[in-house]
This record gives structure tokens, C-alpha cells and sequence, in this order.
């Protein structure tokens, strides 16, 4: 009876200068990543771990996918 669910929108902007990526939801910014266990992190700090981050489709990755970080080709493991 009535609307779905609503989905929380959760965006992982374009890497910035020094490879970091904004993580919103809607207008507000849940943190910064700077790989993706950052991203996991965050949506479990904000209570949303129930996402998928690399397959959920609730997740739009804007400037590269999970596996683009350009700040990590300087920090060789």
C-alpha cells in the first residue's frame, strides 16, 4: 500500500587530486575513501553495511569503479 522502500542513494564521487572519493548519501557526505575498504567502512559507520559495495546497484561510482584508486599506485604494498 503505497511507495516502496526507499533506498538510501549512495554515490562515490570521482577521485579528487589526491585520489580520496567523497562518499554521499543524498546531500549528505557520510566521509572520504581512499580505497575501498573505506567505502565498506563508511556505509558501516552510517548503518548501511547491509550493501553490497561492488555488485549493489544502489551504489553509483562516478569517475571509475571500486577498483579505481589512483592515490594507491604511490602507496605499493
Amino acid at each position: 500500500m503505497g511507495h516502496p522502500a526507499q533506498h538510501p542513494h549512495i554515490v562515490v564521487h570521482a577521485p579528487a587530486l589526491d585520489g580520496s572519493r567523497r562518499v554521499t548519501e543524498g546531500e549528505v557526505t557520510l566521509g572520504l575513501a581512499s580505497h575501498l575498504d573505506d567505502v565498506v567502512e563508511i556505509l558501516r559507520l552510517a548503518d548501511l553495511d547491509r550493501i553490497e559495495v561492488e555488485e549493489d546497484d544502489l551504489i553509483e561510482w562516478q569517475g571509475g569503479g571500486p577498483e579505481d584508486w589512483p592515490g594507491l599506485s604511490e602507496h605499493e604494498v
